[in-house]
């Protein structure tokens, strides 16, 4: 009788894996990398929404109280990673998100702090052993570290120079943390606003026309800046007031600083 059970049982698994079509076999645990559509992000705007100010400064002990949600979104990253399928601007949209999520997720794994680079040895060596080189995320069974994704993948695959100023690191210098997840749709509109605020606020960059104090940003990353012409043929396209070619260029200190809520 035992044997009969266990034969109709295994024809009734049988029949329901037969039946199952991809997109949908993810909860009987087939590969994620078979997903073939992006991931929703509402679940990582209401978060947003919820602990980041107009100022893109964030409330990590709300954060904290909400540490379930983010670790649920985070669980449909890990899921869902990107198809072959998916667009280029659906691409790019997940690993901005990803690594601004999992930047929040390292934060308050430590937290509380007053820098990110407080996380990690007193001696950090780039690319060996900064809070940006620890392999914490998993993706589609595979290990990342925030370096990874910014240079190996979003800097490597895209030529998309805006995306410093979406990617925030979690300091006072970076560029605000965006209020809402960022999307295909929408993405070129949010990549220029995001570019223009930056660039506006006297606090990261000081525009005039024969002299410019600038984010080390764009020290640090002007050869992704200069693809197409000049570091100011970049910044005249975002900036309301105009810099001459010639104009002197400095730049300014980098606040480490964490950019939480006061």
């Amino acid at each position: 009788m035992k044997r009969k059970f266990n034969h109709i049982l295994f024809s009734i698994l049988l029949f329901s894996l037969q039946a199952c079509s991809i997109p949908s076999c993810g909860s009987i645990g087939l590969p994620a990398s078979l997903a073939e559509e992006p991931p929703g992000h509402e679940s990582w705007t209401l978060l947003l929404q919820k602990h980041v100010d107009e100022k893109g400064m964030v409330d990590y002990k709300g954060f904290m109280q909400d540490r379930e949600q983010l670790t649920n979104y985070l669980r449909l990253l890990e899921e869902n990673p990107p198809g072959e399928k998916w667009s280029e601007a659906e691409k790019l949209a997940y690993w901005i998100n990803a690594y601004n999520a999992y930047t929040i997720d390292l934060v308050l794994e430590h937290y509380p702090l007053k820098s990110i680079k407080d996380i990690g040895t007193v001696i950090q060596i780039p690319f060996v052993n900064s809070p940006w080189d620890i392999e914490f995320i998993e993706i589609g069974g595979k290990e990342y570290d925030l370096n990874n994704i910014e240079h190996n993948i979003i800097r490597e695959e895209f030529e998309e120079p805006r995306i410093h100023f979406a990617l925030v690191c979690a300091a006072v210098s970076c560029p605000k943390l965006r209020r809402e997840a960022y999307t295909a749709e929408k993405l070129h509109a949010q990549l220029r606003e995001q570019t223009k605020t930056f660039l506006a606020n006297p606090e990261r960059n000081q525009i005039g026309a024969k002299k410019v104090k600038l984010s080390k940003l764009f020290d640090w990353y002007k050869g992704d800046f200069t693809k197409e012409g000049s570091l100011i043929d970049f910044l005249n396209q975002y900036t309301p007031v105009q810099i001459e070619e010639d104009a002197k260029i400095d730049y300014l200190e980098y606040d480490w600083s964490l950019n939480e809520q006061h």
